[in-house]
């Protein structure tokens, strides 16, 4: 097997070839600055060994063992753990465990020597030249240039001067497009999920995470002045109880909301250095364990809402808050965890439903607003919610006369975001397919003679088993086509 370093001068595009690498292959891929959830405690990592780590003796020794974090930042908060060096050794340590079966795989390194002292060097080439006796080993690295190099089978030099060329070994003017599309080898890894990810799961969200105590520590002070100061209000200021009510309940969930789009970027870094089975898995589950949030948070909002007034005991009353509240927080958990977004953007969209229901619902001036505009009032889960309230159904206009109907409209209304976003990511996804078409196309027609080749040059004897198999693939497609 090979290990071929990528090098040029600062600003030359290393670790954006590293990037494309990423983009156009399978791979698995630990960055400069890799991120791991600072939560996760070590030893809880599935299937994998933490006493294989250099020095972990000293924390078994300590009695400390056990408890050790990953360390990092995230949301702005730090938590205590492992140094940005020791992350990096624990994410080589988990790859070099997860790959000890498979064969064949493309492993790409961004610095793998950045914020290690010296004294860890040794560890980290035992584990390089481990990884390479059964896979192909990609990086980027500015430290210990000597050292690689005498290791390195391959060496492709980047300059800043022309980025549509690179060198490969002593080849010049070698096209970057062929180059990354020459390093393409091996299977895609192979590791299901199993019970022990789930658990993994519940230990390090459920049961690890200080945000769900934060979130419960917030509700119940928010909660416990509402009760306080909303005591005894009159049934005539049920409307005005309500809205209270609501507001609360949405900025007890605001901040966890808000750490979804960080979580996100954690969870899919995670993915790529093999901590996890399922970057899908994780996010359906993330999303299971905030919709349960939403749901317990309305279940204390209804029953302060009732304890300081009267006439709002139905449960009718509970699933209209519920889904006034989800109506408001759905967006977090769409634009959030389901799209690349960054942080800024996917505030702005998921708060734009709470500006655009204050705008257009018509629930806070009722019967105003600019005639034809006003018709918006009938996507939103607040005007039909405001259509149960005694006192305050006959100033709203046009509401449904039929209970039944309401309801009906109201859960519709709070799943419409819901509905569009599926619609635009089913749109997107089938974008995504017709471009990865003509990708796929292109990239069939750089494989020529240039390009087997220089895989020659990368992989010696072994691309000829790849371009055979690759040929028996093709041909394999074709005939089932």
């Amino acid at each position: 097997m090979t290990l071929t370093v990528v090098v040029g001068s600062s600003g030359s595009g290393k670790t954006t070839f590293l990037n494309d690498v990423h983009k156009s292959h399978k791979c698995i891929y630990i960055r400069q600055y890799h991120n791991i959830r600072p939560y996760v405690t070590v030893s809880k990592i599935p299937n994998f060994d933490p006493t294989r780590l250099p020095y972990w003796d000293i924390y078994e020794r300590e009695g400390t063992a056990s408890s050790i974090k990953v360390g990092g930042t995230m949301a702005g908060e730090f938590t205590a753990g492992l140094s940005g060096g020791q992350r990096k050794l624990l994410l080589f340590e988990l790859v070099a465990q997860r790959i000890a079966s498979q064969n064949n795989l493309l492993i790409v390194l961004d610095e793998p020597f950045a914020g290690v002292t010296d004294d860890f060097v040794p560890f980290i080439v035992k584990r390089l030249n481990e990884m390479r006796e059964n896979h192909e080993i990609l990086l980027v690295t500015n430290d210990h240039v000597d050292t690689l190099k005498e290791m390195a089978d391959n060496t492709i030099t980047v300059s800043a001067i022309d980025r549509t060329k690179v060198q490969v070994n002593k080849i010049e003017g070698v096209s970057r497009e062929k180059a990354i599309l020459a390093l393409a080898i091996g299977d895609a890894y192979d590791y299901k999920g199993s019970w022990a990810d789930l658990r993994f799961f519940l230990q390090v969200e459920v049961l690890g995470n200080g945000a769900l105590i934060g979130v419960a520590i917030f509700t119940i002070f928010a909660f416990t002045l509402f009760l306080a100061t909303f005591w005894d209000s009159s049934e005539e200021s049920a409307a005005l109880v309500l809205v209270a009510g609501g507001i609360i309940a949405f900025f007890c969930l605001n901040p966890y909301l808000l750490s979804l789009a960080d979580w996100r970027n954690f969870m899919g870094e995670e993915a790529e250095a093999l901590l996890h089975a399922s970057k899908d898995m994780n996010n359906f589950l993330k999303t299971c364990l905030t919709l349960f949030l939403i749901l317990i948070v309305s279940v204390v909002q209804f029953g302060i809402t009732n304890a300081v007034t009267s006439g709002l005991e139905s449960v009718s009353f509970w699933v209209a808050m519920l889904m006034d509240s989800s109506s408001l927080t759905f967006p977090f958990i769409c634009f959030g965890l389901y799209t690349k977004l960054p942080f800024q953007a996917v505030q702005i969209l998921s708060s734009l439903p709470f500006l655009f229901m204050i705008f257009f619902s018509t629930t806070f001036s009722p019967g105003s607003g600019v005639a034809g505009l006003k018709e918006l009032r009938y996507l939103f889960a607040r005007f039909y919610f405001w259509c149960m309230i005694p006192g305050i159904r006959d100033q709203m206009e046009n509401c449904p006369a039929d209970d039944g109907k309401n309801m009906l409209y109201m859960i519709l209304s709070a799943l419409i975001g819901v509905v569009l976003f599926l619609v635009v990511m089913a749109v997107s996804a089938f974008m995504r397919s017709h471009k990865t078409k003509k990708e796929s196309s292109k990239k069939n027609a750089l494989k020529d003679d240039e390009f087997r080749d220089l895989q020659l040059e990368l992989y010696g004897e072994k691309a000829m088993d790849i371009q055979s198999t690759n040929h028996s693939t093709n041909s394999k497609k074709k005939e089932s086509a």
